[in-house]
């Protein structure tokens, strides 16, 4: 007896439990079938950082091209539309095909697309025609990440899936700010020797040499590996895309906690997108000189970076505050830690203030998600899992838009401004005491 309540004692010690937690990190990273996933994941994700780098480059960083509110969020508009209008159909997809193979086609397709763009991006092109090819390859995203998203707990136990998810969703997040450093450095490096479209193009022909590297990769899998298991598979039609849609919010609104936790992502995100616009705009226009928009971009690059530093950290604290306080708990703190961040932007608009709202924001907005994902899985049955995910991301894609027009209606060119600090701060409080509260929002594990 005595010798379990000293158990007991050491299993709640802090440092114990904060040994554990690296051990737990150190072992999963190790994990034979996680790790195989890992590689496709996050290959994929620092080269979204690559493409993602040439593309503002291109369309918010160029010479030719002068950026302001609207104009950026139109860029996130076009970015995420794919996600929002194949999002209905995803589920459907990944819950009667192989994720395995879903997987190595979405990549190639997604490698030979880049081409494409990078034909378009040589010669200077912009308009409909380019926004369509870049459309296709983040509609191919939005099927990838859904893919390893929805495989990920069957090569886990549910008691690990806080720490996976810690890893998958960090690791793939510290690697697109990664990504996006090289994609700088690489444009600076071939800056003086090439023409600025040029230059961008090599990068997205370096994407498209990424992207066909994790379709390599993802033969390591098995093929029904990541799913979907026997009971998931059917007859897929147009028809039963939107019929599993409405299974996930039936699902969701008989899991009530899920749903909560969901929206406050989704707000999290959307505020995330609004605090980005302002953070750009402040780069090119404010900070640095506006005739000299590769200096925005290395500075935009370093509030980025400051966030992915943000997001790293915060993985590390998710699971411990899980174990320490429960889910539900955790994801509240956090959001109301999130709307604190943003007053340092608020008072003062400088370089500082912004990388220390950049980290806080990033920092605790990781928790959020960390949690939260683990949360869904861990209350969807197999069958659902890519139903609930699907509308899960329409969601949180939905906001991230609404964020980025919101901003723009509040921005100056020049960014200088406390309405999107506040608009934010307010957003993330209403989402912490009311959406939140404990009487809707009350389990403890």
């Amino acid at each position: 007896m005595n010798d379990r309540c000293d158990f007991i004692k050491e299993k709640n010690n802090p440092k114990l439990r904060v040994t554990l937690f690296l051990m737990s990190f150190a072992g999963l990273i190790r994990h034979p079938r996680l790790s195989r996933l890992l590689a496709v994941r996050w290959t994929g994700q620092m080269t979204d950082g690559v493409f993602q780098s040439a593309l503002a480059s291109f369309v918010l960083f160029s010479p030719e091209r002068q950026a302001n509110a609207l104009s950026a969020a139109i860029g996130f508009a076009v970015v995420l539309l794919p996600y929002s209008i194949v999002g209905p159909f995803v589920g459907t997809v990944l819950d009667r095909v192989s994720r395995q193979r879903a997987l190595f086609f979405a990549n190639m397709a997604r490698s030979a697309n880049l081409f494409l763009v990078a034909l378009f991006v040589f010669s200077g092109t912009t308009g409909v025609a380019l926004t369509v090819v870049v459309l296709v390859a983040f509609g191919i995203n939005r099927l990838i990440l859904a893919a390893l998203s929805a495989g990920l707990p069957l090569l886990i136990d549910s008691k690990s899936l806080i720490t996976a998810n810690a890893i998958a969703v960090t690791g793939g997040s510290v690697l697109v700010v990664i990504g996006g450093g090289i994609g700088v450095g690489v444009r600076a490096l071939v800056d003086g020797a090439a023409l600025a479209d040029h230059a961008d193009s090599l990068l997205i022909l370096i994407a498209a040499a990424g992207y066909f590297t994790a379709a390599l990769l993802s033969g390591r899998l098995n093929k029904y590996e990541i799913g979907p298991q026997e009971h998931e598979k059917a007859a897929a039609s147009f028809k039963q895309g939107f019929t599993d849609m409405r299974e996930g919010i039936d699902f969701l609104r008989k899991n009530i906690d899920t749903a909560r936790g969901i929206v406050a992502t989704a707000v999290h995100r959307g505020g995330l997108t609004a605090l980005t616009l302002t953070a750009l705009l402040l780069e090119r226009n404010t900070f640095n000189d506006p005739s000299r928009p590769e200096d925005g971009l290395q500075g935009f690059g370093i509030a980025l970076t400051i966030a992915g530093i943000g997001v790293f950290l915060g993985a590390f604290l998710a699971p411990y505050g899980v174990a320490r306080f429960g889910r539900h708990r955790w994801i509240k703190f956090a959001m109301f830690a999130s709307s604190v961040s943003p007053i340092f932007l608020v008072v003062w608009q400088t370089e500082i203030a912004l990388s220390v709202t950049a980290f806080l924001t990033a920092f605790f907005g990781q928790n959020i998600k960390v949690t939260n994902d683990a949360l869904v899985q861990s209350k969807i049955d197999d069958y659902y899992r890519g139903r609930v995910f699907a509308v899960y991301d329409v969601v949180v894609n939905a906001a991230i838009v609404s964020g980025g027009l919101i901003a723009a209606l509040l921005l100056p060119t020049s960014g200088v401004t406390a309405k999107v600090p506040l608009f934010v701060m307010s957003a993330y409080l209403f989402v912490a005491v009311v959406v939140l509260r404990p009487s809707k929002f009350k389990a403890t594990y």
